[in-house]
């Protein structure tokens, strides 16, 4: 089934405040989309079934792009697990069945690569989902978003063409991302830390977990380049999910001493091993995105520069 993403489209965001969500919107207003939908969890609780089922019939999305639900850090997934599968179940099978009911043309639904087993080949191909034990203090969040792909493949199945696709990017980040220590991710995090680090004059900066843990960093930007290239590609239910990475990571603590260079931090980094490290490696393999004629634009470096430019911009917030 041939789409085309028309400038008048209905085009409802679903966590249009977040990381993701935010970066769309950014990408709608840049190319002059005319209809774009968005409310605040105040307005709709996507929790609730009755309240998207009536917003489904209100509003008539023709486009759905699904980047809400509940996310966090390792430490919030180890200690609430019940919270991220309840919350994030109930907003998929939410809006999944309502953009089915209401015909919606096409949806992008973001998974997760922690649904991916802990010990296995690197880079990770998408037929290795399920194949071994999760990491322990993702089990709650990579099942619900598993279930998640397993819904839009199904109704894919059931209608005979492809309309929802589920994607797998790995560890986003970018401007709006979450500079909050007790939920973000971990380049936020030591973005914020060694910021501070700097602003104190502190001779040394706590880092958490060793720093040897490797992660794949996606610019933000690059990802909604990647989607809505799918969003305008002939797909087959058999090649769903797909990954979208950039094909190489880092270590933590690579990372941590380029932050440092791009703040202007000089000083002591020592990691605190109490803290847990998550798993060893995270690279996706990105050949099916790249056989479609994508693959990510923005360095590390480059996308470290604009994140920190946002952050200053907005420190206002976290302190």
């Amino acid at each position: 089934m041939d789409f085309h993403l028309q400038k008048d489209a209905r085009v409802y965001v679903a966590g249009h405040k977040g990381l993701i969500g935010s970066a769309f919107i950014r990408f709608f207003k840049k190319n002059h989309y005319k209809n774009i939908i968005t409310k605040d969890k105040l307005e709709l609780d996507l929790t609730c079934k009755e309240d998207t089922i009536n917003f489904f019939r209100e509003n008539q999305p023709e486009v759905v792009i699904l980047a809400a639900g509940k996310v966090g850090g390792i430490i919030q997934n180890r200690d609430y697990p019940a919270d991220f599968i309840f919350e994030n179940l109930s907003i998929q099978l939410n809006v999944l069945s309502a953009a089915h009911e209401f015909h919606v043309k096409q949806l992008i639904f973001f998974a997760s690569s922690c649904m991916y087993p802990k010990d296995t080949h690197q880079p990770m191909k998408e037929n290795q989902l399920y194949t071994g034990h999760l990491e322990q203090t993702s089990i709650a969040y990579a099942s619900a978003k598993y279930a998640g792909v397993q819904m839009c493949k199904s109704i894919n199945e059931q209608n005979g063409f492809v309309t929802f696709i589920p994607v797998i990017p790995n560890t986003a980040y970018g401007p709006n991302d979450n500079f909050d220590l007790n939920s973000s991710h971990v380049l936020s995090a030591l973005i914020r830390r060694i910021h501070e680090a700097k602003e104190q004059d502190s001779p040394k900066v706590v880092l958490w977990g060793t720093g040897s843990p490797k992660r794949e960093f996606v610019f933000v930007d690059d990802i909604v380049d990647a989607c809505i290239l799918l969003l305008t590609s002939r797909l087959t239910n058999d090649i769903l999910p797909i990954n979208i990475g950039v094909g190489s990571d880092i270590s933590i603590k690579s990372l941590a001493e380029k932050i440092c260079t791009i703040v202007g931090y000089s000083g002591e980094i020592e990691w605190d091993i109490s803290k847990p490290d998550g798993v060893a490696r995270k690279l996706l393999d990105n050949s099916k995105m790249e056989s479609i004629g994508w693959k990510s634009r923005t360095s590390l470096e480059k996308g470290l520069e604009k994140v920190y430019k946002w952050y200053l911009k907005n420190i206002s917030q976290y302190s």
